[in-house]
């Protein structure tokens, strides 16, 4: 299957000036792109092709006195620009027939210079190479130091550049793993779990085991807070607002951090000592829309289940996701007898038919397991998954063979 894996960047100030030049070509780029399409639609022509739209907007742009300065990066950083264009038109249209899953998707928007988020794509035609001495080196950038906590396991199809709002660069590759590897460094074992995620503990496990809830927003609310007061106060437009906008930011992206940490190291050993999973089907936005709103979005549940559910597929193991209408809270795991809700003040309760006293988490861990049926039950399944396709845009391409890459 494929994965990312991001590497943290740090360019000199001309690199720095180079990749802000790299990201507001590709941002007009796509912003010409939603324009043709918008114009065309009102119109009422036909959308323009790909290729008419690659060859208007970048080739015969590029003579232009008002876009002559897109020659000044690679130009495969704005055929990838177009590229998401196209993609987002089309989740667009899935979206509107029902051929696409989750939320409904809009209509493309303009990009714009303040986005939190800015970003390039690199494929293999840009002839981008990591250097002997571990650098990346990116046509028209230059070879740009990189933080390597870990060796690349192959090499990589396709690199994309980010700078988030924290004004911190990344490298994101896109890595083709190996299954047998994967089989190897997770062997199959005859455990199974049943999870419980609740406010209190982050997760309760059917064996009994409790991991509290590590409450990184909470912790950080009062550093949070003074640096949302001081951006308030600074006059827009300022140096010293853009200031207290990165301190804010960064204060933030520490918290996220913590938390995605905190949730790989769960998951991984979680993915690493049981064969089979199952796992409850919150309704997380539902969850959001009350008093627990906070606490919700400051745990991670989402977040959690989506990191278990990709591990699951990479590594061969069974992920069951059960119904949230399953009453896991409201049954005995002893004798299964169904003895109504209990408000969530009451942690404990003995159960009236065979006197068992239950702790409401655990109880509801073990109904969990016992809900997901014969697919977690059943130790040793045959449960290795076959590849699972990136998104066509970042599939990279068969242009030139990049050089071989070490970290």
């Amino acid at each position: 299957m494929r994965l990312r894996y991001a590497f943290r960047l740090y360019p000199q100030p001309g690199q720095r000036i180079a990749l802000a030049r790299a990201f507001g070509c590709a941002r007009v780029v796509f912003d010409d792109a939603v324009r043709a399409r918008e114009d065309a639609r009102t119109a009422g022509d036909p959308f323009p092709k790909a290729a008419e739209l690659s060859r208007t907007l970048i080739t015969e742009a590029k003579r232009t006195p008002g876009r002559s300065w897109l020659g000044e990066v690679s130009s495969v950083v704005l055929q990838q620009s177009l590229r998401d264009a196209e993609a987002a038109y089309r989740n667009f249209f899935a979206s509107l027939k029902g051929e696409r899953k989750g939320a409904k998707s809009g209509a493309p928007r303009f990009k714009s210079r303040k986005d939190s988020r800015q970003s390039i794509r690199f494929t293999a035609n840009a002839r981008w190479s990591i250097t002997g001495s571990g650098k990346l080196s990116l046509p028209k950038i230059g070879a740009v130091k990189v933080r390597w906590s870990r060796a690349l396991p192959a090499r990589p199809s396709s690199v994309t550049v980010v700078k988030d709002a924290a004004g911190r660069y990344f490298a994101s590759f896109v890595i083709d793993t190996d299954p047998a590897a994967d089989a190897a460094r997770m062997p199959d074992t005859d455990q199974t779990v049943g999870i419980d995620l609740g406010p209190a503990h982050f997760a309760v496990l059917s064996d009994g085991t409790k991991t509290d809830s590590p409450r990184f927003l909470r912790r950080a609310e009062k550093k949070l807070k003074r640096a949302q007061r001081e951006l308030s106060r600074k006059q827009k437009g300022s140096k010293n607002r853009e200031k207290a906008r990165l301190k804010v930011a960064r204060a933030h992206a520490k918290v996220s951090d913590a938390r995605r940490e905190f949730l790989h190291q769960l998951s991984t050993r979680l993915i690493r000592e049981n064969q089979a999973i199952g796992v409850e089907n919150l309704a997380v936005k539902g969850l959001a829309r009350t008093r627990l709103a906070k606490s919700v979005h400051g745990a991670g549940w989402a977040q959690s289940v989506r990191m278990l559910e990709y591990e699951a597929a990479r590594y061969g193991r069974t992920l069951v996701r059960i119904g949230r209408f399953e009453p896991t809270s409201q049954t005995c795991s002893a004798c299964g007898v169904k003895d109504g809700p209990k408000p969530l003040h009451v942690r404990e309760r003995t159960c009236n038919t065979c006197g068992t006293l239950h702790d409401r988490d655990h109880n509801a861990a073990i109904n969990v397991k016992t809900a997901a049926g014969p697919a977690v039950t059943a130790c040793g399944a045959p449960v290795r998954p076959g590849l699972v396709p990136a998104r066509h845009e970042e599939t990279g391409s068969h242009g030139s063979p990049l050089e071989p890459c070490a970290a």
